[in-house]
């Protein structure tokens, strides 16, 4: 009898260590939830974002982004689905506009501007922000199509203007076209206006200030962003064996 409840005792030890195994194994993934906040008007003006600010413009929608109900970051602008799980959209920064011994004014020496574009994982809240090619924040209008940004880019020199089609998760742009000599005439005008994309053939058509419409096509290819999982299950350990 003695050695009877002896073995059943052996046999049900790994079987409890399965079920065990299996419970943690079967334990729910926490649940980010990621939105964009109601819309309000802030100040913005030229003079706080020289190279962003359109002449006469004195206010500008923001938006907060919020995950998991804690206030990330500030964006402006329409957001893009990139995939069923992530979208991009533009960051906006509030900078400290203070001189060197300048008398601080309460609530006065910030400023906002318009700065980089993020990407974020509606299930992991991760936020990144975007290093795009040749992107300049005051030049720039990117204009997006599946998991491609199209927008007309400074080069490093600040001396050329470029015609850019970058794809997610690739350093190298698609295409880097030179369009035009570029120099600021302070006017405050866009230097392009909002790339005009087809599907069929592929297709990029870029509007410089001043010159006629340049069209490229692009060659497709399959996306190359990696979406990953930071709250997967733990690996599920082996039974014991006796």
């Amino acid at each position: 009898m003695q050695v009877g409840k002896t073995l059943a005792a052996l046999i049900a030890v790994p079987a409890l260590w399965i079920v065990f195994s299996a419970n943690l194994s079967a334990t729910p993934r926490k649940v980010h939830v990621v939105a964009l906040g109601a819309v309000r008007r802030v100040p913005y003006s030229r003079t706080g974002d020289p190279a962003g600010a359109l002449p006469g413009q004195d206010t500008l929608k923001i938006r907060p982004l919020v995950v998991d109900g804690s206030v990330k970051e500030w964006t402006t602008g329409d957001s893009h689905d990139v995939t069923d799980r992530s979208f991009v959209v533009r960051r906006v920064l509030r900078i400290n506009d203070e001189l060197p011994g300048e008398k601080p004014v309460p609530g006065n020496h910030w400023v906002w501007q318009r700065g980089p574009w993020l990407l974020v994982d509606r299930l992991t809240g991760r936020i990144t922000a975007l290093k795009l090619p040749d992107y300049d924040p005051g030049v720039s209008q990117v204009s997006w199509f599946r998991d491609y940004a199209g927008y007309c880019g400074i080069t490093a020199s600040g001396k050329s203007l470029y015609a850019v089609v970058a794809q997610l998760a690739t350093r190298k742009p698609v295409l880097a076209k030179k369009l035009s000599a570029f120099e600021h005439d302070g006017s405050g005008e866009p230097a392009c206006a909002a790339v005009e994309w087809q599907r069929e053939p592929l297709r990029a058509t870029f509007h410089a200030a001043g010159k006629e419409a340049v069209s490229f096509d692009i060659v497709p290819g399959s996306a190359v962003l990696v979406e990953d999982s930071e709250d997967a299950p733990e690996a599920v350990p082996p039974a014991r064996s006796n």
